[in-house]
């Protein structure tokens, strides 16, 4: 792999991919900050576990991560809370929409997984309880990459005002005794979370210690354990997708987490860590061009977890 010209590779497939802007996927509309995004825009870049770096098209844009955050947030319930923070989120993959309130209610009120909406709920409810969880997201992500992070007000804004599905699924699990702290202020810190804007190269760069068992990618110090860093891998493979993880480990083959920003993060364990941004989602919302140049990026490289 030391040979590999991973820059050849992006541009390649930014030159492959860029006639497609504006043919396919939708942008996320029910969030009136990003319904007004423009569909034709497309980035990649991705950084080895050595530093080396590369990127293609609109890899500086920062974008709305939305619910890529969840791997961070998560990230900081685990270096806080340990095992404990199993207790009431689940780790299975749901199956179902990410905003569905009738598996919660079935499952009365513990959340399938931390990916979903209601388990990024949850584990930010955790983080409520541990102390300034805004602070200490924006803080984390400023670390990893190496540059001051920033929640955009506007998106953060309409995602308050549009949020009746996330509401309604706090309330669900305060009825049913999963969260400890006031719905309002947990919710501030969710909508927040995921209006955090980055660039593909920012999350890139963030994303690193996940393929390098847990430690910092700029500083080499443990952000997590190799045990707990395979492990938010592992979800991300079976949960990091909505319900399209299945289609997703079948087609790509690595762990990802995407968001209805039109992000999606990858993992190669012991390799690189890698963002595709495009705003125009698939059915599933996940970005449209996002999966197909990580299909791309797989088969021109051979790089995958099987």
């Amino acid at each position: 792999m030391s040979g590999m010209d991973f820059q050849t590779i992006l541009d390649e497939i930014n030159t492959e991919l860029r006639p497609l802007l504006g043919t396919g996927g939708k942008v996320a509309s029910y969030i009136p900050a990003l319904a007004r995004v423009s569909p034709l825009q497309f980035g990649i870049a991705l950084r080895t576990c050595a530093g080396q770096t590369a990127q293609a098209g609109d890899s500086a844009t920062p974008f709305s991560i939305q619910s890529m955050s969840k791997m961070f947030s998560l990230t900081l319930a685990i270096r806080a809370l340990g095992e404990a923070m199993w207790d009431r989120i689940g780790r299975e993959p749901s199956g179902s929409p990410f905003n569905s309130l009738v598996q919660l209610e079935s499952e009365r009120g513990i959340p399938r997984n931390p990916f979903i909406n209601a388990g990024a709920i949850a584990v930010a409810d955790r983080l409520v309880s541990q102390g300034d969880a805004k602070v200490e997201l924006l803080a984390l992500l400023g670390r990893l990459c190496g540059e001051p992070i920033h929640i955009d007000a506007e998106v953060a804004r309409s995602e308050a005002d549009t949020g009746f599905r996330n509401t309604a699924l706090a309330n669900f699990m305060k009825g049913f005794g999963t969260l400890d702290n006031d719905v309002a202020t947990v919710l501030d810190v969710y909508f927040n979370q995921c209006a955090i804007a980055m660039s593909c190269e920012q999350v890139a760069c963030a994303a690193g210690y996940l393929c390098r068992d847990g430690r910092h990618p700029l500083a080499g110090t443990p952000v997590l354990s190799a045990a707990q860093a395979r492990r938010v891998n592992a979800l991300m493979l079976t949960c990091g997708t909505y319900d399209a993880a299945g289609e997703f480990a079948f087609r790509i083959g690595l762990p990802c987490k995407s968001g209805v920003g039109g992000g999606i993060v990858a993992v190669v364990p012991d390799r690189l860590s890698l963002c595709v941004w495009s705003p125009g989602l698939d059915g599933t919302g996940n970005s449209w061009l996002g999966r197909q140049a990580l299909e791309l990026f797989v088969a021109k490289t051979g790089l995958s977890v099987f």
